[in-house]
């Protein structure tokens, strides 16, 4: 008796099912048509707000650079606080409002205080006596977080856009992977070396699968940040005939409004001891002050644990130092939770550096995602014998426009200093407008060959400049970190020019 050893052949596998298989033809149609449609209303705003976000997640680190003669400080005593709060609350003059001071944190160590008189605010960074230093304004560092905060409209407009922007790209995200059934079965799979349309196409896909909880999350926590203020206003119109001040101090705790002058400042030092005692291991990171020169004086400290994902625990004071109410994390409830994690989660401000490049490479895959898709689109236009050559170049410089708007913004604050306070936001929306304007005289990919190689020029120069002007003298030694990023950026953009032409 033999035994037969011939291998016997597999049967063929099942070829892979679709994540949702019975998807009706003509429901993804209209899907995608109106991905189409909502990526291409939003498309400029979308990317605008995704590119200022990437960037704006290093906005402590780019303070830091802008303030490189700033001295590093890993703490602050009390004392030192309290001398700082007195002296810029003089430097400032009559008619304070509000200070605010930033203690020292990992991300920022270093002490800064700003006041708020007649609606103009001035930045201090004292030393570690408390005594103030003339380090200037983070002015470029103010415009780019403004950029992406609030598009520099007016405060509430502004947050109402961004938030109606997120909104846009939560929809658009939702929308790509209906109108996708295979998107997330084909999430490895790149055709390269065939029509350049389809390789975008794949790209596109893959980098909104990759990191789809991350742009989930981003873009709905902007969105409910955005749109605050309009749900604010809403509760006021419903509550308090429209007057959002009353709405407001729904969520702040009863503090008395007497504008009669009093007779001594804030004292800051029992209200940090308290802070340490009744939040044990957590390190105070933020004091507000209502109204410090009045009867009605009162005191916000936030404190935070290194690592942790809610924003602080909340304690306030009055003007004696005396305990008023509380806000802890282990006592709040779940919708307080949510609410405090939603500026931690957007900006990833609560993990160190490393989790904060991760923020940034995602963020500038979400812009590349905003940006591939619009170029997809034109491309299909041209492959069904439409082409629309304006948009496709007013497109490319919409996209490399930014980029060099921001570096030349930011080389003409450092160039100048301080008289550049108004600067930044006229210089950016100008080369964004020549840009744009000029795209029309230029082949498309000359057109964003030249752009990269521009952008890659004015940050070697923008390098150079910061070098400049501290002399290659930092006592903030982040300032050489943020120089060799920057350098490495654009060696990049350039680099991807020399590739592009072989």
């Amino acid at each position: 008796m033999t035994t037969d050893t011939t291998p016997k052949p597999k049967p063929p596998k099942k070829a892979g099912k679709p994540i949702w298989p019975k998807v009706p033809a003509g429901f993804v149609r209209s899907v995608l048509a109106g991905h189409s449609a909502l990526g291409l209303a939003f498309a400029a705003l979308i990317y605008l707000v995704c590119f200022s976000g990437s960037v704006a997640v290093f906005a402590r680190e780019f303070q830091r650079w802008e303030q490189a003669g700033v001295p590093v400080m890993t703490t602050a005593a009390p004392a030192a606080i309290q001398n700082a709060m007195e002296q810029a609350i003089r430097a400032a003059g009559d008619g304070i409002e509000h200070v605010y001071i930033t203690a020292p944190s990992p991300d920022l160590p270093r002490l800064s205080v700003i006041t708020d008189a007649h609606g103009q605010h001035r930045t201090f960074q004292p030393d570690a006596s408390g005594a103030l230093t003339d380090s200037g304004e983070p002015v470029w560092t103010e415009f780019m977080t403004r950029l992406h905060i609030n598009l520099h409209l007016p405060q509430t407009w502004g947050m109402f856009v961004v938030g109606l922007t997120g909104v846009a790209l939560l929809s658009s995200l939702i929308s790509g992977v209906l109108a996708h059934p295979r998107v997330f079965k084909d999430a490895f799979h790149l055709r390269w070396g065939g029509s350049k349309r389809l390789q975008e196409a794949d790209l596109h896909n893959r980098l909104g699968v990759w990191a789809l909880p991350f742009h989930v999350i981003v873009s709905l926590t902007g969105a409910l940040l955005g749109l605050t203020t309009i749900i604010v206003g809403v509760l006021a119109m419903a509550m308090f005939q429209g007057d959002t001040a009353k709405a407001y101090a729904l969520f702040l705790p009863p503090i008395v409004d007497d504008p009669r002058p009093a007779p001594s400042l804030p004292n800051l030092i029992p209200a940090l001891e308290a802070t340490q005692r009744l939040s044990p291991g957590s390190i105070p990171t933020f004091i507000g002050l209502e109204h410090p020169t009045e009867m009605g004086q009162a005191v916000l400290v936030n404190a935070s644990r290194p690592g942790r994902l809610i924003a602080a625990d909340s304690f306030y004071f009055d003007g004696k130092g005396e305990l008023l109410d509380k806000s802890q994390t282990i006592e709040s409830n779940l919708g307080e939770k949510i609410l405090g994690s939603l500026g931690p989660l957007h900006f990833g401000w609560y993990g160190g550096i490393l989790l904060k490049i991760a923020y940034g490479l995602l963020g500038l895959a979400l812009t590349s995602v905003t940006a591939s898709g619009v170029a997809i689109w034109l491309a299909r236009r041209r492959d069904k014998g439409r082409p629309a050559p304006r948009w496709e170049r007013v497109w490319i410089a919409t996209v490399w426009s930014q980029p060099l708007a921001f570096a030349a913004s930011a080389l003409l604050v450092v160039a100048l200093g301080e008289p550049a306070a108004v600067a930044p936001l006229a210089l950016w929306g100008m080369v964004t407008l020549v840009t744009v304007a000029g795209s029309l005289r230029f082949e498309p990919k000359r057109l964003s060959a030249f752009l990269r190689l521009g952008t890659a020029g004015v940050i070697l120069a923008l390098i150079a400049a910061h070098i400049a002007r501290h002399g290659g003298a930092y006592a903030d030694p982040a300032a050489w970190g943020v120089n060799a990023a920057l350098g490495l950026v654009a060696a990049v953009l350039a680099t991807s020019v020399v590739l592009g032409r072989r």
